[in-house]
């Protein structure tokens, strides 16, 4: 007599996602600015001339150079509201110096050579006194930085009393529109201060103390790494890399407007940096990330102007990609 078969169940067949949320992590940003310039090239006239990488380029320096020194910021489970402002600022303030508007300059040169130094240093301190305000007082980033957000573009308009400063100073200007073996000096300035922030995440001990303070703050303490001097110094970093990046922004456009310079950067900013996959809790730092991620909200903005869509739409893109970019954070 034999034994009836039991019938045998199937094992289950494991799914494997086509793309995992690890790998959109890693690689989704380059993904979608490649994904960007496919869709140009096939769809947008004179994409790829001269002109309009020159375009592209100039345009995303500046977001740039602001958005590394805001992923220092973040990587220690911080932010900074005030970079538009600090912005304005340095905006304001540099052609005040060579234009003699505060006291006349015994030389030109020393004035264009003090008004590419004097707005960052007080960019710094003002970045400085946010991380002071946040470290001493225990205030909460967001609240210590909107301060200087709102203050200090209004510092800016009483610099100049509202009004718009026009001027033509070539030597002044070549930090925007010189060029290096053909290369626009912003382009050069946005490569070096990328390497410098990735050298210094990568090989040096700051590095290291700055994704251990946005890691957890406590166990960096209580490891002796100074917390306090750590947060000061990457506030510090980033409100003189915003000074810069004013700098740049007023010399492309031969004026300062306190109005405009700066304005909603901050966005683009920490757009930036969350679409380039840097942990907006801390605890990471992507300097190729965010170089990509601005790549990216500068080719959205330009791809919907170039097919007539307005730029108000652009807002609302760069909206969707922050909540993707912290969606696919949560998930990997």
């Amino acid at each position: 007599m034999t034994a009836s078969k039991q019938p045998v169940a199937a094992a289950p067949v494991a799914t494997v996602p086509l793309v995992s949320a690890s790998w959109l992590s890693r690689y989704g940003t380059l993904a979608t600015l490649v994904l960007l310039i496919l869709f140009n090239i096939i769809f947008t006239p004179n994409f790829l001339s001269f002109q309009t990488l020159n375009v592209n380029l100039t345009q995303v320096a500046p977001i740039v150079i602001v958005a590394i020194g805001m992923t220092l910021v973040i990587a220690t489970g911080g932010i900074d509201l005030s970079v538009g402002s600090l912005m304005a600022i340095s905006g304001a303030l540099a052609p005040m110096i060579f234009l003699g508007t505060i006291m006349p300059m015994p030389s030109a040169a020393l004035g264009v050579a003090l008004a590419l130094v004097l707005p960052i240093l007080v960019t710094a301190a003002l970045g400085w006194f946010n991380g002071m305000l946040i470290t001493r007082y225990a205030i909460q980033p967001i609240v210590g930085t909107l301060v200087l957000f709102i203050a200090g573009r209004g510092i800016a308009q009483v610099m100049t009393n509202g009004n718009l400063q026009t001027f033509t100073n070539g030597a002044f200007q070549y930090i925007a529109l010189g060029r290096i073996a053909g290369i626009p000096v912003q382009v050069v300035l946005m490569a070096i201060v990328v390497a410098a922030a990735a050298w210094l995440i990568r090989r040096t001990v700051l590095g290291r103390q700055i994704l251990a303070v946005g890691g957890n703050e406590k166990a960096a303490r209580l490891a002796g790494i100074p917390t306090v001097r750590v947060k000061r110094l990457v506030y510090t970093i980033s409100g003189a890399l915003a000074g810069l990046a004013g700098l740049i922004v007023v010399a492309r456009n031969s004026a300062s407007d306190a109005n405009l310079v700066g304005l909603g950067m901050e966005l683009d900013a920490i757009a930036a940096v969350a679409v380039g996959g840097t942990l907006l809790a801390g605890g990471r730092a992507n300097i190729v990330g965010t170089l990509l991620g601005a790549c990216v909200i500068q080719l959205v903005r330009y791809t919907l102007l170039a097919n007539g869509v307005p730029d108000a739409a652009a807002l609302v893109v760069k909206a969707a990609l922050i909540v993707l970019a912290v969606f696919i954070q949560q998930k990997a």
